[in-house]
């Protein structure tokens, strides 16, 4: 297969977002000029080197190479197979390629991803929660979902984790079970990198990801190729085929390689495999990219009919109907006893009141139990995503402030739809960049009112004002004087499924803020919790259900992307329900 001289890798490390200092190596392109890099991502318990081979067999001498050692991962730190979490790994994938634009000059769209079983499914939860813009991805034999061989296996782990806390489990698969490659087999059994333990909540975490990913496979809308091995040990086929059949890619293709065990790409007879790669990469990168547009999703599509279906009245005397009535009376009997809950029907559970509340996250009630309900209530995992959304809006805000000090620009602020506008308050006294002026709007009048309190409580008077203000009036936004150098919507959106009012909300913001400036804004692609919102909470229009369309990633960033802005950077919460954002604005 080798039709050149093997090349030879350089070692390096890159930094990740809590300070790990990860390994990786790098093979220079041998062409006359480089087309692109290719990324390669390693299974569970192995390690960068031991897809190394793929390199000299895939003979692609016009393009970089580069392959990681996980966290916790043969050269790389930490305890061996422990990470902080799954969403912690994912986000290293994306800080390795932030990493590999920054320090070899590769950009997103130049890079295609080779990843196999855990490997995969990292690649596939990263492409669902931060919509890359790479040429490809293919994906070979991903671990959606391990056969365990013990019945109940996977509750009992998640009872001793919450038992005993961390502890890690070994790997029980034989190293004949994962290749019909004799050397292969051997060196498993004697290379000292191979990490045989796993930490638990690693492999619990990734059996939710693949749950999550493989459902809504409709919002990865890359060209992908996969590649599952027809005699597989180690993992089920079903979600597989099923993450095929869901995916929202225009280009896809799907190889049942017949006998082949887990270890895909280390098989014994990998050649026609490995070709089929090299022929999918130089199709991605010989054809132009044509992203799917999305800009019409709110009218046609798996997240319209979605939110359609939702909006549906069930018959009370159905099972389902039954279950919702009981459901909304618990609450109205938990209304009685929890403030917040009480707040959410007398406000909406969406309104900007509601938000405040659950972010200040201080449990209140009729007295033991109702402060006990009221707990319970604070701390559904909803209300523990929108908390963390707020770590990641302040922590971004901040981030986009010192980018703006770092150009001798001004900070002027504007959020068009604050709520009460506590997370950018706190975001600014939390900055050592003080800020020129901070305009919060809000169509509210009751958010205006405690808005302007909360300015006060602040002490923020002397450069904060809250106006009462449309955030999809056009001409509103696009009139704000002066004009800001760093815009936020946070928590709006989710709630209009409607594309037109968020394009020409968005068209206003991109009048509004300077060239260069920034905008920080918030997504929800993902919530598991999307039919009890619908069925049993009501919104802040006149106690109408609150409905939600969700928007994939990919579709957000089209939408932004149109009114003149280009993203970043993004953060995740561990379940993937809330994204927020940090885009520039391209200079016109």
């Amino acid at each position: 297969m080798t039709l050149s001289a093997p090349r030879v890798a350089a070692e390096h490390h890159f930094r990740t977002h809590d300070g790990e200092s990860l390994f990786y190596r790098h093979w220079p392109a041998t062409g006359a000029a480089r087309r692109g890099a290719v990324l390669l991502f390693h299974r569970g318990h192995e390690h960068g080197a031991r897809m190394a081979h793929l390199v000299d067999e895939l003979d692609l001498p016009d393009f970089d190479f580069f392959a990681w050692d996980a966290r916790g991962h043969g050269r790389s730190p930490g305890q061996r197979g422990y990470s902080p979490s799954f969403g912690t790994s994912v986000r290293d994938v994306q800080t390795f390629v932030q990493h590999i634009a920054s320090a070899h000059g590769v950009p997103e769209h130049d890079i295609h991803v080779v990843a196999q079983s855990v490997g995969a499914v990292l690649i596939a939860t990263w492409a669902h929660d931060y919509a890359p813009k790479v040429r490809g991805l293919t994906l070979a034999s991903p671990a959606f979902k391990v056969k365990l061989y013990v019945p109940f296996a996977r509750p009992g782990l998640a009872l001793m984790q919450k038992l005993r806390g961390l502890f890690f489990v070994n790997s029980y698969v034989k190293p004949k079970f994962l290749t019909h490659d004799p050397e292969r087999i051997e060196s498993y059994k004697t290379d000292p990198l191979i990490t045989r333990p796993i930490a638990v909540n690693i492999l619990l975490g990734l059996y939710e990801a693949a749950d999550r990913v493989v459902a809504d496979a409709n919002a990865i809308t890359l060209p992908v190729q996969l590649l599952i091995s027809g005699a597989d040990w180690v993992v089920h086929h079903k979600p597989q085929h099923q993450f095929f059949d869901r995916l929202g890619s225009a280009v896809k293709t799907k190889t049942v390689l017949p006998g082949f065990f887990h270890d895909t790409l280390g098989e014994k007879d990998r050649a026609p495999a490995v070709a089929s790669i090299r022929e999918f990469i130089l199709q991605r990168f010989d054809e132009p990219a044509v992203p799917v547009d999305l800009r019409e999703a709110h009218l046609s599509g798996h997240t319209a009919e979605e939110s359609r279906a939702l909006a549906e009245p069930l018959s009370p005397l159905s099972p389902r109907g039954a279950y919702w009535a009981i459901t909304r009376g618990g609450l109205r009997v938990g209304g009685a006893l929890s403030s917040g809950i009480a707040l959410g029907h007398a406000t909406g559970f969406d309104s900007g009141s509601t938000l405040d509340y659950v972010y200040r996250n201080q449990p209140q009630g009729k007295g033991a139990l109702g402060r006990s309900v009221d707990n319970t209530y604070l701390n559904s995992i909803g209300w523990r995503g929108i908390r963390q959304r707020k770590i990641h809006v302040e922590e971004l805000l901040r981030i986009a402030m010192e980018r703006l000090v770092e150009m001798h620009r001004e900070v002027r602020v504007m959020d068009i739809a604050a709520g009460h506008g506590r997370y950018v308050l706190d975001a600014v006294l939390a900055s050592p960049v003080k800020a020129s002026s901070i305009l919060l709007r809000d169509y509210s009048d009751i958010n205006v009112r405690d808005g302007t309190a909360l300015i006060a409580e602040k002490g923020l008077e002397d450069v904060a004002q809250f106006v009462q203000a449309d955030a999809f009036d056009r001409v509103s936004l696009a009139s704000v004087t002066p004009r800001p150098t760093l815009a936020v919507v946070s928590g709006l959106y989710e709630l209009f499924p409607d594309n037109e009012m968020v394009r020409r909300s968005l068209a206003g913001v991109g009048d509004a803020v300077e060239d260069r400036g920034y905008l920080v804004y918030t997504g929800q692609p993902w919530h598991p919790q999307l039919e009890m919102i619908a069925r049993a909470l009501t919104s802040h229009r006149q106690g109408e259900a609150w409905v939600m369309r969700r928007r994939t990633q990919a579709e957000m960033d089209q939408l932004v992307e149109e009114a003149g802005f280009r993203k970043i950077d993004q953060r995740v919460d561990e379940w993937g329900i809330f994204t927020v954002s940090l885009a520039v604005r391209v200079a016109q």
